[in-house]
This record gives structure tokens, C-alpha cells and sequence, in this order.
């Protein structure tokens, strides 16, 4: 465990948070059966919450970075809850999903960009990201567990819970030092502002290859969360909402493991071998299309869990310690946060699309393999071409921050 106590506040609060994050999306699906909704309404509900991100990244960074960031997770948390409020009165489950999606945008800067306060050192601040990676993994896969098996139950228990949870992160967030935030940032040209720094962050190499990879992965996990829903009740005949969420689950524990592993494996000098671990997901989705029982499948779903951990971990931590002190790690996140959402809205706007049209499952699970690999075939050229563009030559005044 982490001996800094800030840091062990961080990862409660955090952990609670997402875990009533993951129940959601659940309690969500199983109010989309309940009152008959199409097929398709499921990504929809999920895009909403991506556009929340999209909308709202150029001014959420320098909310994180003009208010003590403590304070900021608060308010995000308060904002989530409003969400679980407008799904009790039976609200659009897109609107409500919507509210939530607003709540975790104000709350995701702060969360990663607070961590250089609380910590000293790349080094310590790439052990503080693995264990808040770890963390979040645990929540999601804790909370998907519960949230599918309280919503087979009883949604309005399920939503009674979401509620007491986020008072509790709430609650716990007090034990987290508050920065002293920055009041001399202006919200009055924040437009500019953001796209100034993401034009910052893109022409730095470590940062651009940070911003694409993660984007990537982020892409193919939502799109692939959502085939996974629509896959294992075709191929493995399974309905049961506490059974696909332990089935989904499994991603969970593998990206936890990978997390806890990657210090061992990748230091923030080496973090471009992240890009193999990348194929290695890849490779994973392509072999779904040539999975028809259960154990194979939570084989594959564990393996790919784990390379995935592997290969964001150190793409946080980089563009997090670039990041910091280039443009302000609030802004930082916001920025990823943009180009994160945007790419997820992207692919689950297609993958709606593609399901409206009924396309069969599988085409979308090659699709969405090819598509990661188009991004790491990009990446790898950064890669190759690292001498002319910089990236080698900054490495060690990188590192030397």
C-alpha cells in the first residue's frame, strides 16, 4: 500500500467514485430493458455521456487548475449524484447519463492532475498513477459486479446505493490536501486557451505520442465494452447481467495486474515499448472472432486486460509529467480528456450506427481490431522517425525534469 496518506485518501475516494460510476452504466442497461428500449440505446446512452467530456474539456482544465483540486473532485461528485437523482424520478436514461457524464469530466482532471502535488518525483508520481490505475480497475471491476447483480434485483435499491457511495467518497475527499489552486487563470478566453495548450501538447513528442495512444485504447475500450454486452448473450448464450458483468469484469483484473507489473517492465525513459503491448490488444480482439465457449474467453479477456494496463500506465504518466509543467496538469487533463472522449465518441457513434444498420457483431469487432491497429502503425512511424522529429534528442531533457 502507499505510505503517503494524501495519496491513500486519493485512491479511496477514487476507487468509490468509480465503482458507483461502473454500477451505473449497468443499472442503465437494465433499465433499457425494463421499458422497452431499441437496441441501439445502449451506445447512445454512452455517447451522451462522451459529449459531456467533448463539450466541456476546454473549460474544465482550468477549473481543476484555479480551484483546489480537492474541492473540485467534490464538486464532481456532487454533480454525479444529481445524475442517479434524474434516473429515480425516471428521467431519459441518456439525459441522466448525461448528468453523470458532466460530473466525471469536472472530476477527472483533478483527479490525475493532483497527483504531482501529492507526490515527488517521476518516479513516485509513475508508483502513485499505477496504484490509482489499479484502483479504478478494481472499481470497475467491483462495480460492474454489483451494479448488474443489485440491478437484477432491484434498480431502485441499485440507484439508493450509487447515492450513499458517492456521499462517501465525498466524505472521504475532506482527508485530501488542498492545493492552492491558481486564481489568476481566466475562464475568458478558455477556447483559445485550450486549443493553444492541445497545439502545445501535440507538438511535443512525448506528449503527442501520450495523447495518441491513450486516445486509442480509450476508443477501443468503449467500443469494445459495448460489443462485449452484445457478444456473449450470441456466442455464449449468457443473459444474465451479473454474469456478462463478471464475464466483463475479468478485462478488470488483467489491467489491474498489468498496472502493478508495469514499473517492473517500462520506465519513463523506455515508455515507447508500450506500442508492442498495444499490438498484443490488437491481437486479442481479432481473436474473439474465433471464440465460442467460456473459458477461452476469459483467457483472452484477462491477457488483454493486462497488455492494456501495460500499455497505458506509462502514457498517463508521461503526459501527466510533461504536461505539468508545460501548460499546468489540470489543463493536461483536459486535454486528454478531449482527445480521449472524442475518439470514443467517434467509434461508439459508429459502432451505433453500425448496430442500427444490423451489422453482424463480428464485422464490428474486426472493425474496431483494425482500427487500433491503423493508430499503432501511426505510432510506430512516430517512432521510426524520432531522430528528425526530436523525440530522441528530448528524452533526456525529459527525463532530467
Amino acid at each position: 500500500m502507499f505510505r503517503n496518506r494524501p495519496v491513500r485518501a486519493l485512491l479511496t475516494a477514487q476507487f468509490l467514485s468509480a465503482f458507483v460510476d461502473n454500477m451505473i452504466l449497468f443499472i442503465v442497461q437494465a433499465i433499457i430493458l425494463r421499458d422497452h428500449f431499441p437496441g441501439y440505446y445502449l451506445p447512445l446512452v454512452q455517447g451522451t455521456f462522451l459529449f459531456s467530456y467533448i463539450v466541456l474539456s476546454p473549460w474544465v482544465g482550468c477549473f481543476a487548475d484555479q480551484k483546489p483540486k480537492a474541492m473540485v473532485l467534490i464538486i464532481g461528485n456532487v454533480v454525479k449524484a444529481c445524475g442517479v437523482l434524474s434516473l429515480m424520478l425516471q428521467a431519459d436514461p441518456a439525459l441522466s447519463y448525461a448528468i453523470v457524464g458532466v460530473g466525471a469530466v469536472i472530476y477527472s482532471p483533478a483527479k490525475y492532475g493532483i497527483l504531482p502535488f501529492l507526490t515527488r518525483g517521476g518516479d513516485a508520481l509513475l508508483r502513485a498513477n499505477s496504484h490509482l490505475e489499479s484502483f479504478t480497475i478494481f472499481a470497475i471491476l467491483s462495480g460492474s459486479v454489483a451494479g448488474g447483480y443489485l440491478a437484477d434485483k432491484s434498480i431502485a435499491l441499485a440507484l439508493a446505493v450509487c447515492l450513499a457511495l458517492y456521499a462517501l467518497s465525498i466524505l472521504v475527499n475532506k482527508f485530501i490536501p488542498r492545493d492552492a489552486g491558481n486564481r489568476g487563470i481566466s475562464y475568458r478566453h478558455a477556447m483559445r486557451g485550450f486549443l493553444a495548450d492541445t497545439l502545445t501538447l501535440l507538438r511535443q513528442p512525448q506528449a503527442n505520442y501520450s495523447l495518441l495512444g491513450t486516445g486509442s485504447f480509450w476508443l477501443v475500450s468503449a467500443v469494445l465494452r459495448l460489443i462485449i454486452f452484445a457478444w456473449v448473450p450470441l456466442t455464449l448464450g449468457i443473459s444474465s447481467g451479473v454474469q456478462i458483468g463478471l464475464i466483463m469484469a475479468v478485462t478488470a483484473v488483467g489491467i489491474s495486474l498489468g498496472a502493478v507489473l508495469t514499473p517492473y517492465i517500462i520506465t519513463l525513459r523506455t515508455y515507447t515499448r508500450t506500442l508492442w503491448f498495444g499490438f498484443g490488444v490488437a491481437a486479442c480482439i481479432f481473436s474473439f472472432m474465433m471464440i465460442h465457449s467460456l473459458l477461452p474467453t476469459v483467457a483472452i479477456l484477462l491477457l488483454l486486460g493486462c497488455l492494456g494496463g501495460i500499455f497505458i500506465v506509462p502514457l498517463n504518466t508521461t503526459l501527466q509529467h510533461v504536461g505539468h509543467g508545460m501548460i499546468g496538469a489540470g489543463k493536461t487533463i483536459a486535454v486528454q480528456n478531449f482527445v480521449e472522449n472524442t475518439c470514443m465518441f467517434f467509434g461508439v457513434g459508429c459502432y451505433t450506427l453500425a448496430t442500427k444498420a444490423g451489422l453482424a457483431v463480428n464485422y464490428s469487432l474486426a472493425g474496431t481490431g483494425l482500427l487500433l491497429m491503423g493508430f499503432l502503425l501511426y505510432l510506430l512511424l512516430l517512432v521510426k522517425k524520432a531522430p528528425a522529429d526530436g523525440m530522441a534528442r528530448s528524452e533526456g531533457a525529459f527525463m532530467g525534469q
